[in-house]
């Protein structure tokens, strides 16, 4: 018997972060693609929120309020979605104005690091796909690369330019694990760490993340996203049943022509998982 009841896709991005789409979009996509529960989980920003719910409702889908927080763990940059809690919770809107305060800085930082490489004009350029100008992110650099052809796609622009050790990587001290968790729970959802495959972290620090996220409060875990493996679905699931997590499915849906795996496509969650959906069932807004 399947675990999913429902085709849920809890972790997608829209123009209010780094996405292309606008939340209404989103939401008729997830809609025509046969998605049945939404969260709209933009970066460092919930912003977006109730469109994205006012949306949900008219396309006759249920939905989980979301968020995305970027978080520092063993000097790499994890993150956090946050499901099901209060949209208009205080703290969580200034932790996460907080964390968005220092990406102009590093924007100009990029920039200018990208221009002694011979790359002008970066920072206006990035401007130019950004919905919203306090999260300019390397996405958006990356884009304008790809459209002043410095690159064939934003994959190559990040491999050469914006990755660890690239001409144009700043680092940024995101929030802490214990501050993501906080604003979280005591918004009355619940913590998930996303796409856990993704971080070049050793064993023992990614035993330590897990123990430390379970530690503050958080409650789940990614198992099925559009950037973990099937090997990997199954590592997770077991890294799941180790912790005691809850397991969530999200496609981290970016855009039409970016974005390997689209809204509402990605297989059910393995067997014998506790779906988060079914610990938030009265977070659900329909």
């Amino acid at each position: 018997m399947s675990t999913l009841p429902i085709n849920a896709d809890l972790h997608c991005h829209s123009v209010v972060s780094d996405g292309t789409l606008t939340p209404e979009e989103l939401a008729a996509r997830a809609q025509a693609n046969g998605v049945t529960l939404w969260a709209l989980t933009d970066h460092d920003e919930i912003g977006g929120q109730r469109r994205a719910a006012a949306a949900a409702r008219a396309a006759g889908i249920g939905y989980l309020s979301g968020v995305e927080i970027s978080v520092t763990f063993a000097s790499e940059t994890v993150h956090i979605v946050g499901l099901g809690f209060d949209a208009e919770d205080p703290r969580m809107a200034q932790g996460l104005f907080d964390t968005r305060g220092g990406r102009g800085q590093r924007a100009h930082e990029i920039a200018a690091q990208l221009a002694a490489v011979g790359i002008p004009g970066a920072y206006e350029g990035a401007l130019k796909y950004v919905g919203n100008p306090e999260l300019i992110s390397r996405t958006h650099f990356a884009r304008y690369l790809v459209e002043a052809g410095f690159c064939k796609d934003t994959a190559e622009v990040f491999r050469k330019y914006l990755a660890d050790g690239k001409p144009g990587f700043v680092p940024h001290r995101w929030a802490s694990l214990r501050d993501a968790v906080a604003w979280i729970t005591q918004a009355g959802g619940m913590a998930v760490i996303a796409h856990p495959g993704r971080y070049k972290l050793t064993a023992n620090e990614e035993y330590a993340l897990f123990t430390e996220f379970k530690a503050h409060g958080g409650q789940g875990v990614e198992v099925v996203t559009g950037s973990h493996t099937p090997a990997e679905y199954a590592t997770y699931a077991g890294m799941a049943r180790e912790f005691g997590l809850a397991a969530s499915r999200g496609s981290d849906f970016h855009s039409p022509d970016e974005s390997h795996t689209d809204l509402g496509q990605l297989p059910p969650l393995p067997d014998g998982l506790t779906p988060v959906w079914t610990l938030l069932a009265d977070r659900i807004q329909h």
